[in-house]
């Protein structure tokens, strides 16, 4: 049965609330204690401390209410505090925090691995391997594909977002904040041209014919039987929330499967339910070699996997992946919990709904000449919407004003992301058990915004 903001118990109560200037005084007061200890290459986008939240609700340490829109970057879909994600977690940790699955082994490893064959595309035999980190599970999906190919090139995407560590940032395309002076990074990695919809030189190119140009770069710069793998977001994040034209992915993986490339979805961002079905490649029904997750996986906890066909992950010898915390046993009852969660509450007819919800009122507010005209796109699926603001009249990207619009959203106790390349999109990803009239209240001091600084 698909939740409704009915049948969802709240903890906190789901209205935004501000009692006066805020950052408020203890949040001033942490900040301070911050910048004497924290490094300040770490940085936040929202200047307030949280102290509790619950469904779509943040409440910060001076007592102020914020509508989440963010979901701690794609997290917290099943809500910040779910009772089936605290409870396991309570009752896992009641008994043993960590024993290393290489060390001691133990079920809750065992059944989340289960747990994600099952839900993974496909139906051919799968091995699953548990990390802590969607950079840790890429590079692993990198070094499995590598193995099983005997293979060292791997190709990404303009645009693309893949992580924090070498091989990440390799394949990262945005050079500031993610790489710029901390190279050299990982060699045998190669860039290739992204359908993009909105800023493709000619609009009616189909999305095979964009994977048709992908395909003939790599024939010709690289060498199709030379690539072990290519690594693509099926709707990219950080680098704009990027859907590609329809028959872009399916194109792709038939050409990879032609030439024995591992075709490897990274669905970090926009698994588990986010854009309406279990992971987005099941738009197009693309089965991968190998997925990467990560993010909403776990309820919050630090949890990620890489799941693909056993002859590539069996291909590894023992000891050839692993790590300590790789799989730590409270964030496997967590994951276990939260895909309870996920199924109990059909969340993926909640993401449809939130689309139909969102989509509408946001093509609605591009339409409406008080805005501006800066709506460049509206585009996304399930509960992984975006706007691209533009110059008025123009495709130019519009920086400074998605800057000032999330700030002002803020000022009205809404927290927002910012993402893309150019950094003018706007990305909201609600939790999947915000109530409705929560996420209509959002969206009105969303557009409030954009009106009163286009």
């Amino acid at each position: 049965m698909t939740a409704t903001a009915h049948e969802i118990t709240y903890r906190l109560d789901q209205k935004r609330s501000l009692n006066g200037a805020f950052p408020g005084p203890k949040s001033q007061a942490l900040n301070e204690r911050r910048a004497a200890v924290v490094a300040a290459g770490v940085s936040s986008g929202v200047p307030v401390y949280v102290e509790d939240a619950d469904g779509g609700i943040i409440r910060d340490v001076d007592g102020n209410f914020f509508i989440d829109l963010g979901s701690g970057i794609a997290v917290t879909s099943v809500g910040a505090s779910d009772p089936a994600v605290v409870a396991a977690v309570q009752d896992a940790a009641a008994h043993f925090t960590h024993t290393c699955f290489m060390v001691t082994p133990y079920e809750g490893y065992v059944a989340v691995a289960e747990q994600l064959n099952r839900l993974t595309p496909g139906d051919h035999e799968k091995r699953t391997v548990l990390f802590n980190s969607g950079a840790e599970a890429v590079e692993n999906a990198v070094k499995v594909a590598r193995l099983a190919t005997g293979r060292d090139a791997v190709v990404a995407f303009d645009h693309a977002y893949h992580g924090r560590t070498n091989l990440t940032m390799a394949l990262t395309a945005k050079a500031m904040p993610y790489k710029t002076n901390f190279g050299p990074f990982a060699p045998e990695v190669y860039r290739m041209p992204m359908s993009y919809p909105f800023r493709e030189e000619n609009p009616e190119i189909t999305g095979a014919e964009a994977a048709k140009r992908a395909i003939t770069m790599i024939e010709k710069q690289i060498g199709g039987d030379q690539v072990a793998a290519i690594i693509i977001e099926p709707i990219q994040g950080e680098g704009g929330f990027i859907v590609p034209a329809e028959g872009f992915l399916p194109a792709l993986s038939a050409w990879a499967k032609e030439k024995g490339i591992v075709f490897i979805a990274d669905e970090v961002q926009s698994g588990f339910c986010r854009t309406g079905e279990w992971f987005a490649v099941n738009h197009e029904g693309v089965v991968p070699d190998i997925i990467t997750m990560a993010k909403g996986i776990a309820g919050g906890l630090p949890l990620s996997a890489i799941t693909g066909r056993a002859d590539l992950l069996d291909a590894v010898h023992p000891g050839g992946l692993g790590g300590t915390y790789g799989g730590n046993p409270v964030a496997c009852a967590a994951a276990l919990a939260a895909i309870g969660t996920m199924e109990q509450h059909d969340l993926n007819a909640r993401a449809r709904h939130i689309e139909e919800v969102a989509l509408g009122r946001l093509r609605e507010l591009a339409a409406d000449p008080s805005a501006g005209g800066v709506i460049g796109d509206v585009r996304g699926r399930g509960a992984m919407l975006a706007i691209e603001l533009v110059q008025a009249g123009s495709k130019e990207p519009n920086a400074e004003l998605t800057k000032a619009v999330a700030a002002a959203c803020l000022q009205e106790g809404v927290i927002i992301l910012t993402c893309g390349t150019y950094g003018n999109v706007i990305r909201l990803l609600p939790p999947l058990v915000i109530s409705d009239e929560l996420l209509l209240d959002g969206l009105e001091v969303l557009a409030a915004a954009i009106k009163a600084n286009a």
